[in-house]
């Protein structure tokens, strides 16, 4: 057991590191990475972790970071994880005069940790500062704290281990899964648990609905549009299929039983046509919906859903013709690995009476900061290190998600100094947990 000498020393650090993780930030900020254009922010990533004295810092073949600093042995291995890409800033008229890549430093109004109130405090603006470039620099920093702790002689167990991501923001966990399902293999890597950087405003995070998008086809026969009745319209085709959608799926769509999440929805968010002339009419109609599931459902019991609402139709219809399929996209890395991957996210939760939870919680009381839960409206990329993989998956993090993917991108300095201090502490008292404390995860 560490002693409150060590978290004492763990903020200590933390204030003492804070100027060189901003100035980090800062640079990450002023450095682009859209989606599948994140070399340059690797190589800002692998020289910092060298600076700082990382015991191994790599590269994989997508292009995913991988940073290590090994404790002594038999302790367990925690995934910290970042994602490198952003989305695209929009129109640079709406930052109310921030540039969205340059990473300014001021005084702003900004919300407290449970937006009760506004606070002026300094913040850090661009696109990213709270999805996720200051996720980055608290989490390679929070290592840093635990190199300095390393040098003065004080012994942890296990292996702390920083990864960034290529390619979440797609949303198909493309770089979490090669990363896991490949390059840890081959390196001999596992983890047992993993802390996501995705924005929390400081709260214990522990799980969020999944996301698969699905494309429905209803399908006609042409004819010239001065004669409709000579053709099948694939548009009429689709009118009983959207109403059943809103009439009779909908209302009966799961709730999670605990209500820590969102219930269950599906949005139908794009129509289109085929040919799509204004004098042929359409032998193709596309349905695509955006489908959030909670844990117990997957895209297969989903799609069984609307499979049964396209053989309903076809029992009053006999010219009716549809299918439904998990729709697809081929992403390509900035090395150039390729893959075509299902629009498909699964949903989890992490129990809050979980070891690894229990550990969090108690290592953030012992750097002082208070313990609050929440859940995510968005996906993340633990989906794959909870969703599939079942190992214990939560969030922590001084970005605040109301931020996120707006023009009012920004990231709170003071959030980072704790965010930077409560990470270190997390990983303390998750090395003291033993094996069968990591037990893999149930819904």
């Amino acid at each position: 057991m560490f002693s409150e000498e060590v978290y004492a020393k763990i903020n200590e650090l933390a204030k003492e590191l804070l100027p060189d993780a901003v100035k980090f930030v800062q640079k990450l900020i002023q450095t682009p990475s859209l989606s599948g254009d994140e070399y340059e922010l690797t190589e800002l990533l692998i020289a910092e972790m060298q600076k700082l004295g990382y015991d191994e810092v790599f590269r994989d073949a997508q292009g995913n970071i991988v940073g290590i600093i090994n404790g002594e042995p038999g302790g367990p291995s925690i995934m910290y994880n970042s994602h490198m890409d952003h989305v695209a800033p929009g129109n640079p008229d709406n930052w109310e005069g921030y540039d969205p890549y340059g990473g300014e430093i001021d005084v702003c109004k900004v919300d407290n940790k449970d937006r009760t109130a506004v606070e002026e405090v300094e913040c850090i603006h661009g696109r990213g500062a709270s999805d996720v470039k200051a996720g980055h620099g608290f989490q390679i920093y929070a290592g840093a704290v635990l190199l300095k702790l390393r040098e003065m002689g004080y012994k942890f167990k296990g292996r702390f281990m920083y990864t960034g991501v290529v390619q979440e923001e797609p949303a198909e966990m493309v770089g979490m899964s090669y990363l896991i399902d490949n390059t840890f293999k081959e390196k001999g890597l596992d983890y047992e648990a993993m802390v996501s950087s995705e924005a929390t405003s400081l709260s214990i995070y522990l799980g969020h609905r999944g996301r698969t998008e699905f494309l429905i086809t209803t399908y006609g026969r042409t004819s010239h549009g001065s004669r409709p009745h000579y053709g099948i319209n694939a548009i009429y085709k689709a009118i009983p299929v959207i109403q059943s959608i809103q009439n009779d799926l909908i209302p009966n769509l799961k709730k999670d039983p605990d209500g820590d999440l969102e219930d269950a929805s599906i949005s139908l968010n794009i129509i289109e046509c085929s040919p799509g002339a204004l004098s042929i009419v359409p032998d193709q109609c596309f349905l695509s919906l955006d489908r959030r599931t909670l844990p117990g459902e997957t895209a297969e019991t989903a799609l069984a859903e609307l499979q049964a609402i396209l053989d309903k139709v076809a029992e009053t219809d006999p010219e009716f013709k549809a299918d439904v399929v998990v729709k697809k996209a081929v992403e390509k890395s900035y090395t150039g690995l390729e893959f075509e991957v299902a629009k498909d996210m699964a949903p989890w939760k992490t129990p809050k009476d979980h070891p690894f939870v229990q550990a969090a919680a108690s290592a953030l009381e012992a750097v002082g900061q208070e313990v609050t839960y929440g859940y995510w409206s968005f996906g993340t990329d633990g989906s794959k290190t909870a969703g599939i993989d079942r190992k214990p998956t939560i969030g922590y993090s001084a970005m605040q998600e109301q931020y996120a993917h707006t023009p009012y991108d920004k990231c709170r300095i003071d959030f980072i100094e704790k965010a930077i201090a409560g990470n270190a502490a997390i990983f303390l008292k998750a090395s003291e947990l033993k094996k069968e404390d990591f037990k893999k995860l149930e819904f």
